[in-house]
């Protein structure tokens, strides 16, 4: 492919159409954000005005991925726990991931699955915000959501190029695309208006020594987490291969084997809660299919 047909491609994902603008309650909330007079509650109340997107919201609240002891079982709750940063990006990945739960259930247990370990190791490290490294694992493949929605045509070619070539999704994207799905992530991202310490992680999960100083360790967990879901087998996001892990990366973690196998532990625990989250979401679109099929 030519270079000029490689700067279309990547102006057409630059500009992506088909796949949800930010959700107008984001606008709302943002404004309602800004006013300091605004109670959680107010915040909660405007959210559960969208019966659909508040269920979804305290789902994912309660899944394992994040690990609270207690069940949040009102959005006031969940924004004073999370805080408003985790929450609009909760609502702009319920979005999207509706689209990945209809096309894709394996990207979408890989990126439940990389919340998880996200949140494991966060906590184990100390983080402050163990909450938003989880919602940074969560989106960090929504550029390959990007890519598939936008350019069907070349992701059946990346798809062809990885099953024949045997090689890592990524080497293929840049082959055929001349950017990745971590990039186009970010530029999602940016264009949601997401804090930087949910782009940087997004944009950097294959090379977390590039994030800024601030970010670095919260890309570092986020890279973690995707090369070791990924060993474990559990989702795929359309990559079977379990990337490298960058040796800064690893030095910054400072993981111990005993502290690993804790980790491990931890995970596998949790995993089990994903999946039976997963089974939910197929029994949901069963279901959905079914009354469709009913319905014509």
């Amino acid at each position: 492919m030519v270079a000029d047909d490689k700067e279309k491609l990547r102006k057409s994902l630059r500009e992506i159409k088909n796949l949800p603008t930010l959700p107008g309650i984001v606008a709302k909330l943002s404004k309602m954000a800004e006013n300091p007079d605004t109670t959680t509650a107010q915040m909660g109340q405007l959210i559960g005005k969208d019966y659909v997107l508040a269920a979804k919201l305290l789902k994912l609240v309660n899944s394992a991925f994040y690990g609270f002891p207690q069940r949040i079982s009102s959005l006031s709750s969940a924004i004073i726990l999370l805080g408003f940063n985790v929450i609009k990006s909760l609502i702009i990945s319920a979005s999207i991931f509706e689209i990945m739960e209809d096309q894709d259930i394996e990207l979408w247990q890989h990126s439940l699955g990389c919340a998880v370990v996200c949140n494991v190791v966060a906590r184990k490290l100390g983080v402050n915000d163990p909450e938003e490294v989880s919602t940074a694992g969560l989106i960090h493949d929504i550029g390959k959501v990007a890519i598939k929605m936008e350019l069907p045509q070349q992701y059946a070619e990346i798809n062809v190029i990885v099953a024949e070539r045997q090689i890592a999704r990524r080497v293929a994207e840049l082959e055929v695309l001349d950017v990745d799905h971590a990039e186009v992530g970010a530029w999602l991202a940016k264009k949601w208006n997401l804090p930087v310490k949910l782009v940087e992680p997004v944009a950097y999960h294959h090379e977390p020594d590039r994030a800024s100083r601030p970010v670095k360790l919260a890309a570092a967990i986020v890279h973690f987490g995707d090369a070791m879901i990924r060993g474990l087998g559990y989702g795929h996001g359309a990559d079977i291969w379990v990337p490298t892990l960058n040796p800064q990366a690893w030095e910054l973690l400072k993981l111990t084997p005993p502290i690993l196998d804790e980790i491990l532990e931890e995970v596998e625990e949790k995993l089990w809660d994903v999946r039976d989250f997963s089974l939910d979401i197929k029994a949901e679109l069963a279901a959905a299919a079914s009354a469709d099929r009913g319905a014509s």
